[in-house]
C-alpha cells in the first residue's frame, strides 16, 4: 500500500487530492512554485516543498525539481492531478525508474494514447468506431487538399499531440485548408514540440460525450456513465454534465461496453476517459482517450457515489476493483460549472489579482472544489480556474434550480469571472431542454454581442 503520496500539481486539484489521501490515511507532500507559496494546498498537505520559480517550466513541468523533492520527502508514490506532466510518458518513465509509484497507466498507455493517430488505429483495431479522416501525419498541402477532393468539406485539422483546441483548425474551403495547415503545424510545435497535423472530416452539430472507466492490474474494468461536455468555447470545455440528457440507457450500455472491450484489449490499468462525438442519429465516433482523472469527474461521482480520486490510488497501490458492474448505479443528474478568472465580455481577457472578498456557496447539494480565499492572489502564470460549482438533484431540473441559487450566492470580487456567463446558460431555454450541441455557445455568445 502507497504511504505517502507527493502531489505535483497545484490549485484546486490538488486539494482534491489531499482529501482524497486523508480519508485513505496516507501522507501527502505539497509541491509550489515561488508564485503559489500562499497556496491553499500548502496549509492542508502534511508537508510542502518549493520546487522553483513561477513559470510553469521551472517549477511544475520542472521534472528533476519534482523527482528530488520525492525522494527528500521519501515519497513513495506521485499523483500528477490533470495538465502539466499528468500525460507525461517520459515523466512516468522517470518515476518508475527511481522506484516511484506513478499514479496512472503505464507510460506506454500513456504514450499511444497521446498520440492520437495511434490511438485511432488502437481504437479502430477494438472495434470502436472512427470519424473518416486521413490514415495519418500530412505532410504537405498538396496530401491535404486531395484527402478534401475525397472526402468533401468541412474538415477538421487537429495536432497528433493535442489537447484543449492547440492545432486545430476547422475549414471550408481549399484556400483555408492550405492557411490553415501551415498555422496548426506551427502552433502544435510550439504547444507540444510536436508538429504533426492528421485530417477529420468535420462533424457539425454533434455532441460531446465522454465514457468514466477504471481498470486494475487484474483484468477488472467498468465503466461509470457519461458525462456531456458539449458546453465549450475554442474546444475548451465550460459546463458538463451527468447522465446527458441525450443518452438514453441503450446507448449508455452500448457505449460503456465498447470501452470496456477496448481497454481490456490494451490492457490498461487506472481511471480514463474515452470521448465521442455523438450525431443527432446516435451515431457516435471516438475521438481521444485522455489517460488521467478528468477535471469534470466530479459529476460521475455525485451520480453513482463513487470517489474517482480514492478509486485511481488504489488501483496504483495494486488493490482490486472491488466494484462490479452491476454495482454502478445512476441516480439523479448532476451540474458543474467552470468558474474561470475570465472577462466574457472582454474576450475571455484572463482577469489575474488580487481576490478582496470571497464567498462559496453551500447548502443541501451544492459541492464547491476551489483553492481561492479572501485575500488570494491569482497568479497570471497559470490555468485560469479558480473554482467548480457541483450541484445536484434527483431530476436534471432540480439539479439546475439549485445550480442557478448556487452562482447567483458566489462571489469573487473585484475578479472578473464566468460566473454570470454559466448563470445565463443555465437558464437558457434550449439549455433547460437538453436541446444544445458543441456549436451552442458559440452561437450563444454570438447573440448576446
Amino acid at each position: 500500500m502507497i504511504s505517502k503520496i507527493l502531489i505535483a500539481n497545484r490549485g484546486e486539484i490538488a486539494l482534491r487530492i489531499i482529501r482524497a489521501c486523508k480519508e485513505l490515511g496516507i501522507k501527502t507532500v505539497a509541491v509550489y512554485s515561488e508564485a503559489d507559496k500562499n497556496s491553499l494546498h500548502l496549509e492542508f498537505a502534511d508537508e510542502a516543498i518549493c520546487i522553483g520559480k513561477a513559470a510553469s517550466a521551472d517549477s511544475y513541468l520542472n521534472i528533476s525539481s519534482i523527482i528530488s523533492a520525492a525522494e527528500i520527502t521519501d515519497s513513495d508514490a506521485i499523483h500528477p492531478g490533470y495538465g502539466f506532466l499528468a500525460e507525461n510518458p517520459y515523466f512516468a518513465e522517470v518515476c518508475e525508474s527511481c522506484g516511484i509509484k506513478f499514479i496512472g497507466p503505464s507510460a506506454e498507455h500513456i504514450r499511444l494514447m497521446g498520440d492520437k493517430v495511434q490511438g485511432k488505429i488502437t481504437m479502430a483495431k477494438a472495434g470502436v468506431p472512427l470519424i473518416p479522416g486521413s490514415n495519418g501525419n500530412i505532410k504537405s498541402k498538396e496530401e491535404a487538399l486531395k484527402i478534401a477532393k475525397k472526402m468533401g468539406y468541412p474538415l477538421i485539422i487537429k495536432a497528433k499531440a493535442g489537447g484543449g483546441g492547440k492545432g486545430m483548425r476547422i475549414c471550408h474551403s481549399d484556400v483555408r485548408l492550405v492557411s490553415a495547415l501551415y498555422t496548426a503545424q506551427s502552433e502544435a510545435q510550439a504547444s507540444f514540440g510536436d508538429s504533426e497535423v492528421y485530417i477529420e472530416k468535420f462533424l457539425e452539430k454533434p455532441r460531446h460525450i465522454e465514457i468514466q472507466i477504471a481498470a486494475d492490474n487484474y483484468g477488472n474494468a467498468i465503466y461509470l456513465g457519461e458525462r456531456d461536455c458539449s458546453i465549450q468555447r475554442r474546444h475548451q470545455k465550460i459546463i458538463e454534465e451527468a447522465p446527458s440528457p441525450f443518452v438514453d440507457k441503450q446507448l449508455r450500455e452500448k457505449l460503456g461496453e465498447i470501452c470496456v472491450n477496448a481497454i481490456k484489449g490494451i490492457n490498461y490499468t487506472s481511471v480514463g476517459t474515452i470521448e465521442f462525438l455523438l450525431d443527432e442519429q446516435n451515431n457516435f465516433y471516438f475521438m481521444e482517450m485522455n489517460t488521467r482523472i478528468q477535471v469534470e469527474h466530479t459529476v460521475t461521482e455525485e451520480i453513482t457515489g463513487i470517489d474517482l480520486l480514492k478509486l485511481q490510488i488504489l488501483i496504483a497501490g495494486g488493490e482490486k476493483l472491488k466494484i462490479k458492474q452491476s454495482d454502478i448505479c445512476i441516480k439523479g443528474s448532476a451540474i458543474e460549472c467552470r468558474i474561470n478568472a475570465e472577462d466574457p465580455e472582454k474576450n475571455f481577457l484572463p482577469n489575474p489579482g488580487k481576490i478582496n472578498f470571497c464567498y462559496i456557496p453551500g447548502g443541501k447539494d451544492v459541492r464547491v472544489d476551489t483553492h481561492i480565499y479572501s485575500g488570494y492572489s491569482i497568479p497570471p502564470y497559470y490555468d485560469s480556474l479558480l473554482a467548480k460549482v457541483i450541484t445536484k438533484g434527483p431530476t436534471r431540473r432540480k439539479a439546475l434550480k439549485v445550480m442557478d441559487r448556487a452562482l447567483s450566492e458566489l462571489i469573487i470580487e473585484p475578479i472578473k469571472t464566468t460566473t454570470h456567463l454559466c448563470k445565463k446558460v443555465i437558464n437558457n431555454p434550449d439549455f433547460k431542454r437538453g436541446n444544445y450541441n458543441t456549436s451552442f455557445l458559440d452561437i450563444f455568445l454570438s447573440n448576446q454581442e
